[in-house]
């Protein structure tokens, strides 16, 4: 009968089989939720369009509404204004005004994001700074030339809103994925020792059963008892002239 129990090797492969596909279950970048994100440096976009060929126009808050659970567009960087500008011609037609998610504090009486990080890159028109009142003056971003222009909160209407979400990133998960790493290599010993010294004994118990069974006395034919020996000694004799 072959033996049931796993050799340690194999008992190895499967646990490290496991660890990879946990590893992976693990690991995400931009959100799963049926929508087209498109991932750039640490965070995702989400770049809205209506039907192929029809006038879209959005108020700033629409806009704000159809990114509700994420960020409305901010725009922190030359390279992060430079990749909307590149990739906003695979989604529109035509050039695009792009709300961005920027508003004016009236506490420190400047331009903020909608995030309340501080406005520390900025790309204005000439044109820049506008005769709208504070409270109502907004921000879109001109999808050809990459340019902001001060638009009304209240009344004008812009034909293209773009999300964004910071990507799931493993850093912060790096001393629980460590200690969890160190827990399951330890449980990996642990298993491949016990499994180990179960096959040990399992074998040797089998090697031992065979040895017994070798060296069991097996008489090529019957001894007869001594008187019966005697008896055919006699025999012998007396049959000799």
């Amino acid at each position: 009968m072959e033996s049931q129990t796993k050799s340690p090797r194999s008992l190895l492969i499967c646990v490290l089989v496991l660890c990879v596909q946990l590893r992976l279950a693990s690991a995400g970048d931009c959100p799963a939720d049926g929508r087209t994100w498109v991932p750039f440096r640490d965070r995702c976009y989400y770049f809205v369009h209506g039907e192929e060929d029809a006038i879209k126009s959005y108020t700033y808050a629409r806009a704000k509404s159809l990114c509700q659970g994420y960020e409305l567009l901010s725009v922190q960087s030359a390279e992060e204004n430079d990749f909307v500008v590149k990739y906003s011609p695979s989604v529109w037609k035509g050039r695009v005004n792009v709300w961005l998610g920027m508003y004016y504090d009236t506490n420190s009486e400047n331009m903020r994001w909608l995030s309340e990080d501080p406005v520390q890159f900025t790309n204005w028109e000439d044109s820049y700074p506008s005769d709208l009142l504070p409270m109502e003056t907004c921000v879109s971003l001109h999808s050809d030339t990459g340019k902001w222009e001060n638009v009304s909160c209240v009344n004008d209407l812009e034909n293209g809103v773009v999300c964004e979400i910071a990507q799931k990133v493993e850093q912060p998960r790096r001393k629980p994925s460590a200690l969890l790493s160190a827990l399951v290599i330890l449980s990996v010993l642990a298993i491949v020792g016990v499994s180990a010294a179960i096959w040990f004994v399992h074998q040797k118990h089998n090697f031992g059963s065979s040895i017994v069974t070798a060296f069991e006395y097996h008489p090529p034919f019957r001894v007869l008892d001594t008187d019966q020996s005697c008896l055919v000694e006699s025999e012998e004799l007396d049959s000799v002239p």
